[in-house]
């Protein structure tokens, strides 16, 4: 037998600070694992990429030895 009920989101938000912790952290889960795809593009759309030469790393870890070395 299905049931469908029509809630709106108040409603929603309601029913679910009646469950348990136990609940909600299943129901928590449940939505993660649904919105995983459309978080993960939205991390990798923020992520930015700067391209560096080697030439531009040697330098920069050179220059961090050098600080730890006369501190």
């Amino acid at each position: 037998m299905t049931i469908a009920l029509k809630l709106d989101f108040d409603q929603l938000k309601r029913l679910v600070s009646q469950c348990n912790t136990r609940q909600k952290i299943e129901l928590l889960q449940e939505l993660e694992k649904e919105t995983f795809r459309t978080r993960f593009k939205g991390m990798l759309k923020n992520l930015k990429t700067v391209d560096l030469t080697l030439e531009e790393i040697t330098a920069e870890v050179e220059a961090v030895r050098q600080k730890r070395y006369e501190g």
